[in-house]
């Protein structure tokens, strides 16, 4: 069905369910839009309530500019550009499109951050090589931190989860009016979005969104309510209010913000606080809340959830590892099999690991590969095991950054966008990253949206089989062994 689009010099105009919004003309023949609220402002009365419907428009809506971010300022070390925009509508999408009238397969991107940070407003997350190989690309912002997942007596939980749930909803009412099709949507995202894309996958109210899902070094949730409860009336004796929802309305969002990482270590210090997010999970997460969440993720899909949706995901080699470097120097002498004590209370379990993992060396290379292992490489074993008869495939994204040695979380996400020209890449890859090697990249991802197979073969048809890109051979069947011990 042909879109209703009203063609003017100065840019698109496409009529949304909503409203008219006026979008960007791009030297290559695309079109952007911005900022384009999916529901209203999350501000008054509607604070911490579920994503509400917005109010209609009749005038062209300025989608020419990125629209405001739930993330108020961007993270003092944040390897992905992400910007903060001030204002009040911050539950709004951004649309890429190759073409106004088709019908075209869909990419919707869900950003990283520890659901506590990030933003769509970013140079990377840009549709444009999409839309080069015929693919819509829209990115979806949502709720951060303890206004998006903290437990509040009154208001609903996973609130964070209910905005993506809405932005898909979103799509699937108005994508066909900037040429997409909403029967062919794949769902992406990384670290924390990775998470979140399988959090759908296993969540029964999902499953009417998308066809297959994206997930590039994906952080679970997945918190115990009770845990996250406890969090919040911490939060609340901090804020010095009731935990309750007029007890947190009265408190301006600055403030909480300001306080929830705290609040969220229950009193924890020092060597605790610093493990505390691979004891305890993420400080602000998805909550099995019984409701949306019913279960664990992988126990969900194990159940059979999300069985019919075809599934890509993979991790980079080291995608903290780099954090470990600025420990003290007087603990690099310390023999690694010591100080992963402190990271792994159960003796058996880490004997295991390191004979599985005999032959790193080096302090810092064998605390990183642990923790990447616990939080990462170990989760996509756990998924690919519990989707043995679902259509999965792996990766591994191997290639090592010239700049600081180690194949580290966010490097490979300017290479699946083909952005290597883009701000702030060359801090992270180096003056010269490979460019073929973000040709297959992207061609792999462009490739399982638009046919549902990235080319190489399913983990079912060749169990254990993972495409390694940055390494030789490409293809492994021992890939991610080294993390078995964990799963």
């Amino acid at each position: 069905m042909s879109s209703p689009v009203i063609p003017r010099t100065d840019g698109p105009i496409v009529r949304t369910a909503d409203g008219p919004v006026l979008g960007i003309a791009r030297s290559d023949g695309t079109h952007a839009f911005f900022g384009i609220p999916y529901a209203a402002a999350p501000t008054g009365r509607r604070r911490f309530l579920p994503p509400q419907p917005v109010k209609p428009w009749t005038e062209p809506l300025d989608a020419t500019a990125d629209g405001p971010t739930p993330q108020r300022r961007e993270e003092k070390d944040a390897m992905i550009p992400e910007g903060s925009i001030a204002g009040r509508d911050t539950l709004n999408v951004n649309v890429f499109t190759p073409a106004l009238e088709g019908s075209l397969p869909v990419l919707v991107w869900i950003h990283g951050g520890g659901f506590s940070a990030g933003s769509i407003a970013s140079p990377w997350y840009d549709g444009r090589a999409f839309n080069r190989d015929g693919i819509v690309t829209v990115s979806v912002s949502y709720r951060l931190g303890f206004d998006g997942f903290g437990v509040i007596e009154g208001a609903p939980d996973n609130r964070g989860v209910r905005d993506w749930l809405a932005g898909l909803e979103w799509v699937q009412r108005n994508i066909a009016a900037f040429g997409g099709d909403p029967e062919r949507v794949t769902i992406a995202g990384h670290s924390a979005g990775g998470g979140a894309v399988l959090t759908l996958l296993g969540m029964p109210a999902a499953q009417h969104l998308f066809r297959a899902a994206i997930s590039f070094s994906g952080a679970l949730g997945d918190l115990p309510r009770e845990l996250a409860q406890r969090r919040s009336i911490r939060l609340a004796e901090m804020v010095e209010t009731e935990p309750t929802l007029e007890g947190f309305r009265a408190v301006r969002e600055r403030l909480l913000t300001r306080h929830q990482f705290e609040a969220s270590l229950l009193g924890k210090t020092r060597l605790a606080a610093t493990t505390a997010a691979l004891v305890d999970g993420l400080p602000w997460a998805p909550v099995i809340d019984g409701e949306l969440i019913t279960r664990p993720t992988v126990d969900s899909l194990a159940a059979g959830v999300g069985v019919g949706k075809r599934l890509m995901l993979g991790a980079t080699d080291d995608e903290f590892t780099m954090g470990f470097e600025a420990l003290p120097a007087v603990l690099r002498r310390v023999p690694a099999r010591f100080l992963l004590r402190l990271l792994e209370k159960t003796g058996a379990l880490r004997r295991r690991w390191l004979r599985a993992n005999g032959g790193r060396r080096g302090m810092v290379a064998v605390l990183g590969r642990y923790v990447n292992d616990r939080i990462f490489r170990s989760l996509v074993l756990r998924v690919v095991q519990a989707r043995r008869h679902s259509a999965t495939w792996v990766y591994r994204f191997a290639w090592v950054s010239p700049v600081n040695g180690w194949s580290h979380h966010c490097l490979d996400v300017p290479f699946w966008f083909d952005c290597l020209d883009a701000e702030r890449v060359s801090a992270i890859a180096g003056d010269d990253p490979p460019q073929q090697l973000a040709d297959e990249m992207h061609a792999a991802a462009v490739a399982f949206v638009r046919d549902g197979d990235p080319g190489w073969p399913a983990w079912r048809t060749a169990p254990g089989i993972t495409r390694v890109f940055g390494e030789h051979p490409p293809l492994s069947h021992s890939a991610y062994d080294d993390a078995l011990p964990l799963v």
